[in-house]
């Protein structure tokens, strides 16, 4: 043997491309739905902050599957059908399966993203479904009243002040949210009848907002299986290297600052959305 045959034969053996494990790329969903971040909040979910980690967890050289790490009790529609439609978009041109894992909670906007996935697990005692659409407001023009304070509103168009929190609420503006909910509730199901199909039991009014255990959601089709990431990977990708795909954070987020964060009008703002998005998670006694 060479000297350079020796050298060699010490050294860690650096494995061929063809050699390397293939990788199950995740990426957590897991918070709120919602256009706006906030410092307050706990973890929120929009496409501008999940993009960046969605658009790595595809681009791995060795991907053979991306699974979604859900942790939601829903939000803002939009939002939940961008992200969805972003997953759907690269899985089609990498050509990989993807599965979606709901944790706690996949409800309303969290089950809209997790039927962006070919497959969908649940832990047994996971809470799934709230197919409906919701929305919710404070009336304070008593408030006002009380504390003397007159609030004057200019616009041009009548239409422009519907169901402002400081005026009485007008039926007539009650019968328009009540129809703009329809119409988002008509395109919620029909994305989970597509993405769904046959799998679901139609003996059971699925798309009443009702939650339903894990357990359950299997049984009507709602999720094909039970198990968490861990069993489910190692089963059907046993050689498969799982690797969490993180979205990136600016500077200033790492540190816990933001500029809005000192002004008190938004303060006041970022505090709202927090007991906002508190009243979500309790629906669910979380």
């Amino acid at each position: 043997m060479s000297v350079t045959d020796k050298i060699a034969a010490r050294l860690p053996r650096v494995m061929d491309r063809g050699e390397r494990p293939p990788v199950v790329a995740a990426v957590r969903l897991h918070g709120v739905i919602t256009p706006q971040s906030s410092p307050v909040a706990r973890n929120t979910i929009n496409l501008q902050n999940l993009e960046s980690a969605i658009n790595r967890a595809f681009d791995n050289e060795r991907l053979i599957a991306v699974a979604l790490l859900i942790n939601s009790p829903g939000g803002a529609p939009t939002q939940s059908a961008l992200i969805a439609e972003r997953i759907r978009e690269l899985a089609t041109k990498k050509h990989v399966p993807v599965l979606a894992f709901c944790e706690d909670v996949a409800a309303s906007g969290g089950y809209w993203l997790a039927c962006a996935a070919d497959e969908i697990y649940a832990h047994g005692t996971s809470l799934v479904g709230s197919i409906g659409v919701v929305s919710a407001g404070f009336g304070l023009n008593g408030l006002l009243d009380k504390a003397g304070v007159e609030r004057r509103v200019y616009t041009a168009g009548e239409n422009k002040v519907r169901l402002d929190p400081f005026q009485a609420e007008k039926p007539e503006d009650v019968e328009w949210l009540k129809g703009l909910h329809a119409d988002l509730h008509e395109q919620f199901k029909a994305w989970v009848t597509e993405r769904r199909g046959a799998k679901l039991k139609t003996e059971e009014d699925l798309f009443s907002g009702e939650i339903w255990t894990g357990s359950k959601a299997q049984q009507l089709g709602l999720v094909d299986g039970i198990g968490t990431i861990r069993s489910v990977i190692a089963k059907r990708f046993p050689d498969a290297e799982l690797t969490i795909a993180e979205p990136r954070k600016p500077l200033l987020a790492k540190l816990g600052l933001t500029g809005a964060s000192t002004r008190s009008g938004d303060l006041v703002t970022q505090v709202l959305a927090s007991v906002e998005e508190r009243a979500r998670w309790s629906r669910f006694g979380l």
